[in-house]
């Protein structure tokens, strides 16, 4: 059969503009000088209870209640990150807030109650969130289950493609694995940057970040999630 010159071209152009563009991949060598463990001395409760949040050989476990943070002792301002997580249940909700403002945590250490800081979060969703929104009737367009970057009331400008709002980065390819499984996230977070790689690929961000300086958190959502291998380097 032959094919006609206009789509055969076509075929080749696409080529070519695939291998011009390959998928942002990334080798992390977290052993390497500059990288150090983060483990339960480096994180400190913010409004969570006693057994939220429990370390076992460097393994870091979250009960999911109540709706709450983690943080770390410290304040980052141009770092990489990596941390591996994994649901424990369908349907389960989490995240990494970076650059979150002392303020926020501040109020929610004061008040006590159930609550989530002001920073940029990094989601962490299992695919089955999803449904569940569904099944309760809700509208699913304005998340996604494999790497949204978003502000929570600070400031930030995401890279396509963004939710309809225009407020969350959505990830570029779906890469997170579900829940039972292990997933692996490098986030860079670097003079008001923020990129996120899911399982060594790229897929989401941000820029203009403000402030672009504060605690990392985890967060503790409703559902078990684990936590391993948190390793951070500072950066220049």
């Amino acid at each position: 059969m032959k094919v006609p010159f206009s789509i055969l071209a076509a075929i080749l152009a696409q080529t070519v503009v695939a291998a011009e563009n390959p998928p942002v991949r990334a080798t992390i060598d977290d052993m390497s000088p500059g990288w150090q463990a983060l483990g339960s001395d480096d994180f400190a409760s913010v409004n969570s209870a006693e057994d939220t949040w429990s370390w076992t050989n460097g393994v870091l476990y979250c009960t999911g209640q109540p709706i709450s943070v983690l943080r770390t002792v410290k304040e980052y301002r141009n770092f990489e990150l990596v941390v591996e997580w994994s649901h424990q249940r369908p349907a389960g909700n989490s995240g990494v807030f970076v650059w979150v403002t002392p303020e926020s945590i501040e109020r929610l250490t004061a008040a006590g109650k159930p609550g989530l800081p002001d920073g940029i979060e990094v989601q962490i969703l299992d695919h089955g969130y999803t449904d569940k929104v569904k099944a309760q009737g809700g509208k699913t367009d304005w998340f996604g289950t494999n790497g949204d970057v978003f502000p929570v009331r600070v400031k930030m400008t995401p890279f396509p493609p963004v939710s309809p709002d225009g407020s969350r980065s959505f990830p570029r390819k779906h890469l997170s694995k579900g829940h039972g499984e292990w997933n692996h996230y490098y986030i860079r977070a670097i003079n008001g940057e923020v990129r996120l790689w899911v399982n060594g690929e790229e897929v989401s961000g941000g820029t203009g970040c403000d402030p672009a300086e504060g605690y990392l958190c985890l967060e503790s959502e409703g559902s078990p999630i684990v936590f391993r291998k948190l390793r951070i380097r500072e950066v220049p």
